[in-house]
């Protein structure tokens, strides 16, 4: 029997994981079936609680070096500019960080590697190349095989894998929900749309009625690029929106100019919304998009999965120390399961509802509701406190 926690998965979740572990002594083995962290288009956004939990972990300053710090963000209408911008700095007596980080979640993977080396290397193994193909428990432990290592027998299986865990599905339970029926299409160009639009933010959710889109589009900037969201336009399949032509047409849709834009990145995605009701089985257990997957429309399913990472460090360690039984690990589901489903996946689909609205009448009066909640501090901070996802936290360490 090998005394490490196994981690499968070495994205963001994973490795938060594996160093909270760490920090209190804990030793685990981390199997990523990647060859090195993934630099492919994924999340971009920190919230507040996040930073505050990296700042624990002495990650939060080194990351918000390489990011761009937000302290707004907005929905906007295209046509005309009209926007409702909410101001993060309502949080401040909240949150050490009353502002959203942007920044590629590879950058925070890739300062963890750097720490785990530094600090934790004879406590942490890293093994790249690992792809976890059988997983099987019995009362005293956990057996996992694959291609790139020899058969490796843990205490405990953690399951950071993403949708297609083999975590999840080792535990034999189900992964209910839904897909959604459009594709949205992620791409990155250099041009600086912050100097071609007033007040835009470094976060935009924005309706528009221009042809070239199904009724909305997102930019979000990261440091030297804008990211923007794109749909297919009525009646045009994802194949034809995909051709350079047609990202062409949308990008210029947005700002007219002279030339094309450079688009070095492009990424087609489908969205689901889905859940487990039980973040563990026996000795086995899930974080992550190996328990939950949303709309990213908010930002919160990689600041989700970091949450359940410290969550779940934390309730791992009484129970590795002997100072807790087992059953504790149950509190786990019970915290953050519920959560997930009504904070995170929940408020993920209405505000992809919100943006898919087409109605001119509708959207006028969903932005008017908006701009006052914008407008009244005490709204604000509320509409807040739930979209950067602290009242969820604080209700999540309420429960026993």
């Amino acid at each position: 029997m090998n005394d490490r926690i196994a981690i499968v998965g070495a994205g963001p979740v994973g490795l938060v994981l594996a160093l909270r572990l760490a920090t209190s002594g804990i030793p685990s083995v981390v199997l990523e079936a990647e060859a090195d962290i993934s630099e492919a288009l994924r999340a971009s956004t920190f919230h507040p609680p996040s930073l505050d939990m990296l700042d624990e972990l002495g990650l939060a300053r080194p990351l918000i070096a390489q990011g761009l710090v937000t302290p707004t963000w907005q929905i906007r209408r295209h046509a005309d500019g009209a926007r409702a911008v909410f101001d993060l700095s309502v949080l401040k007596d909240d949150t050490a960080h009353p502002y959203r980080l942007q920044a590629e979640q590879w950058k925070l993977s890739r300062l963890i590697l750097a720490k785990l080396a530094a600090e934790h290397a004879g406590a942490v193994e890293i093994r790249f190349g690992c792809k976890v193909e059988g997983v099987a428990q019995d009362g005293d432990g956990v057996t996992l095989t694959g291609t790139g290592f020899d058969p490796l027998r843990v205490p405990y299986a953690v399951g950071c894998d993403g949708a297609r865990s083999a975590v999840r599905q080792a535990m034999g339970i189900d992964f209910p929900g839904d897909t959604y029926p459009e594709t949205t299409i992620l791409a990155t160009t250099t041009f600086p749309f912050h100097e071609a639009f007033e007040g835009l933010s470094n976060v935009n959710y924005i309706w528009t009625e221009h042809a070239a889109f199904s009724g909305t589009f997102s930019l979000l900037r990261v440091p030297g690029k804008w990211r923007a969201s794109l749909y297919p336009a009525p009646g045009e399949t994802i194949e034809q929106a995909l051709e350079p032509g047609a990202i062409q047409r949308k990008l210029q849709a947005i700002h007219p100019k002279d030339g094309a834009y450079d688009v070095p990145d492009l990424r087609p995605y489908r969205i689901h919304q889905r859940i487990v009701e039980t973040y563990r089985v026996g000795r086995l257990l899930l974080a992550g998009d190996a328990a939950h997957l949303n709309s990213p429309s908010g930002g919160m399913g990689m600041n989700g999965g970091i949450h359940d990472a410290m969550e779940l460090a934390a309730t791992l360690l009484p129970v590795l120390r002997g100072e807790a039984p087992e059953s504790l690990l149950d509190r786990y589901t019970r915290r953050r399961q519920p959560i997930a489903k009504r904070e995170i996946i929940a408020q993920a689909d209405r505000n992809r509802a919100r943006m898919r609205e087409t109605d001119p009448a509708k959207r006028a009066a969903l932005l008017a509701d908006l701009q006052a909640v914008a407008g009244d501090p005490a709204r604000a901070r509320d509409h807040l406190l739930k979209s950067s996802m602290i009242a969820g936290l604080r209700a999540a360490a309420a429960v026993e």
